[in-house]
């Protein structure tokens, strides 16, 4: 695929949105009965590579993630809430932002627990990086995850000097 094809490919982060809802059980939590962090982390890779793949349509392989920070426990009969956009593409990479929730079913109270960017790469049907379609941001938050992908990158690539 050429560049200008995947240019003419582009789309736009609403399309590959991907949301998931899970209920913490028991056996997901640790001995303080809150979920347990390598769960949560599990959660926003799956999430993430959902979204990368609906984007390019194709296969893709976890390259990287930034910092994650625990903000908020979340607590055994309450739902765990990932939010996926495609932040931006970078020929065959692309950065996906994961935003987590928990949710109390007795009110309904909602908080953010944690905030994930991950990079994943487009695979060919041989498992070789290949180009992804362009993304095409559409609304003002859409606009300031593009933006801020690149200033990310540029901390990534500045930390493998």
């Amino acid at each position: 695929m050429s560049h200008s094809e995947s240019r003419a490919e582009a789309k736009t982060p609403s399309e590959s949105h991907t949301t998931m809802t899970e209920i913490v059980l028991p056996n997901h939590a640790n001995v303080q009965g809150n979920i347990m962090g390598g769960r949560v982390m599990h959660l926003i890779d799956l999430a993430a590579a959902m979204a990368a793949s609906r984007h390019c349509r194709r296969q893709v392989v976890t390259a990287s993630v930034d910092s994650l920070v625990f903000l908020h426990p979340i607590k055994v009969g309450e739902l765990v809430l990932l939010g996926a956009n495609v932040c931006r593409v970078f020929r065959t990479s692309m950065e996906v932002e994961v935003q987590v929730f928990s949710e109390d079913l007795r009110t309904g109270t909602r908080v953010q627990t944690s905030t994930a960017f991950l990079t994943f790469v487009a695979l060919d049907g041989d498992g070789n990086p290949c180009e992804a379609p362009c993304i095409r941001p559409r609304t003002e938050a859409d606009r300031r995850r593009y933006k801020g992908a690149l200033e990310r990158r540029k901390q990534r690539l500045q930390g493998k000097s």
